[in-house]
């Protein structure tokens, strides 16, 4: 992890927990004009997330990062669920969908490869373990750019 997510981190996951909602991760795209501050929230709420808890967040994270202003230049705040295909971003949460296919994308190849997309077979310490084409790969969790649940229907 960076040190810029690090920090938005500690500022934001106090705030989502405030409000009673699990901090579920976030994603920082430095794009110049248009950067993005992408937060995920979920809740054990049968009801699940709505517009007005994406809402509230919101309004919330906006005045923290407001005061403390950890982003330098513009970016668009986005708020929400994780949804069917959501994003894995911690070791529980990759065990928590053994069994389920993700889609991977590495930050360098491995294997001569940065993307893969198969049935994750478990974690081996530090590693995740993640079948493509009845060959197993065992990626190593710091490699991962981005992994996320490909629904099944």
């Amino acid at each position: 992890m960076s040190a810029k997510y690090t920090i938005l981190e500690e500022l934001i996951r106090p705030v989502v927990e405030g409000l009673g909602f699990e901090f579920w991760g976030m994603e920082y795209l430095s794009l110049g004009k248009d950067s993005v501050l992408r937060i995920f929230i979920e809740t054990d709420d049968e009801k699940g997330i709505d517009v007005e808890d994406c809402a509230r967040v919101s309004r919330q994270v906006s005045s923290i990062l407001d005061v403390e202003d950890p982003i330098t230049g513009e970016y668009n705040l986005e708020v929400s669920s994780p949804g069917l295909d959501r994003p894995l971003f911690s070791l529980a949460q990759y065990q928590a969908y053994v069994g389920s296919v993700v889609s991977l994308r590495l930050r360098v190849p491995f294997d001569g490869r940065r993307k893969f997309k198969g049935q994750l077979v478990g974690l081996e310490s530090e590693d995740v373990v993640i079948r493509v084409d009845q060959e197993e790969y065992l990626l190593p969790i710091d490699l991962i750019d981005k992994a996320n649940v490909v629904p099944q229907f």
